[in-house]
């Protein structure tokens, strides 16, 4: 069985710095911490996790708090931060609220209880005067989410800006009723991509008709049920702009059924750019966010915090979406001319 002393001799290094790496010092250079990384892979040496909680009172464990499993953009954003975790001897707990705020709680007692180093929060059910409180027992992060009164890292795509270019992108089409659909109602990332919604009608003098308007629409069979509200409406609209790659197959999957074609009968925009757009017939245009630069950013920021013991403090990274126009909302014609 390798020890210490094989890797800092197979790694070129001295047993302290081989040290410093595994128990995460913040001290070490990038080049010192692959070495000694690569040698460990070599030799096939495992750390022994309980003894160096034992130095740091480190759990090494990292809580990830999520609403829904199945979702696929969680399940990309865990992958990206279980590898980046894994880089710095840290192992990943998922948590899946539901929604919850009763279980956001539950979860966020893992880290007064010590039984965690810090967590990782995509969505916020309770209030943050509520999650402030558990900064006194480690860091918290949000990714994905964000509100202006937390006191800490917020890691977030620009979603007004999503709302906007792709209400933009569908009145660009010709559109001028254009349904609007969302997941969590009062979530401030559901209402930023509103603002940029309704700021993309109002500056091409549209109302915005709330009547149009889908709320706590999560999955593909809400998507289906979306469709079916649509087609029997007096006023239908023409387009919808979605907040979930799922919902808005549900919409297309429930649409050809009843042999309406998209998107001529109703153009179509989801969000996340996730492998069922690809699949679907026609191809969804959707949102594409920076899943695993976002991801990796908020690690970073995890990782600096837990070693310098900073548990608050407030910085704010926003990232930039794309869209991805296709089938859904555009004719071949017009395909056809759009530069890729």
């Amino acid at each position: 069985m390798a020890t210490i002393e094989d890797v800092a001799r197979s790694a070129g290094l001295s047993r302290t710095t081989v040290s410093r790496v595994i128990n995460d010092h913040p001290y070490v250079s990038a080049l010192k911490k692959r070495k000694v990384m690569e040698a460990m892979e070599q030799l096939g040496y495992v750390p022994n996790s309980a003894a160096r909680s034992l130095r740091n009172q480190r759990t090494g464990v990292i809580a990830v708090l999520i609403p829904r499993v199945m979702n696929p953009f969680f399940s990309q954003l865990i992958e990206t931060l279980e590898l980046a975790a894994s880089e710095s001897f840290y192992q990943l707990i998922i948590c899946q609220t539901q929604y919850s705020a009763q279980k956001e709680l539950t979860y966020l007692n893992l880290l007064k209880t010590r039984q965690v180093d810090g967590v990782i929060l995509t969505s916020a059910e309770n209030d943050w005067g509520i999650i402030e409180e558990y900064l006194d027992y480690g860091p918290v992060v949000l990714c994905n989410e964000f509100e202006e009164k937390a006191n800490v890292p917020m890691i977030f795509m620009d979603q007004k800006e999503a709302g906007y270019k792709a209400t933009k992108h569908m009145i660009e089409q010709g559109h001028r009723k254009i349904a609007y659909c969302c997941g969590r109602y009062r979530s401030n990332v559901a209402a930023a991509r509103e603002e940029g919604f309704k700021q993309a009608l109002f500056e091409a003098g549209l109302p915005f008709d709330e009547s149009d308007s889908y709320r706590e629409a999560i999955t593909s069979e809400d998507g289906k049920d979306i469709f079916q509200m649509i087609r029997q409406s007096q006023n239908r609209p023409t387009a919808i702009f979605t907040g979930s790659d799922e919902v808005a197959a549900g919409i297309i999957s429930e649409a050809a059924r009843c042999n309406w074609k998209i998107p001529n009968d109703l153009a179509v925009a989801g969000f996340d750019n996730q492998v069922i757009t690809e699949l679907m017939n026609p191809r969804i245009t959707t949102v594409e966010q920076p899943v695993c630069e976002m991801a990796l950013k908020t690690m970073e920021i995890m990782m600096s915090r837990i070693r310098m013991k900073q548990f608050s403090g407030k910085e704010m990274h926003k990232f930039s979406m794309k869209l991805i126009v296709r089938e859904s909302t555009k004719l071949q014609a017009e395909l056809a001319r759009i530069p890729y």
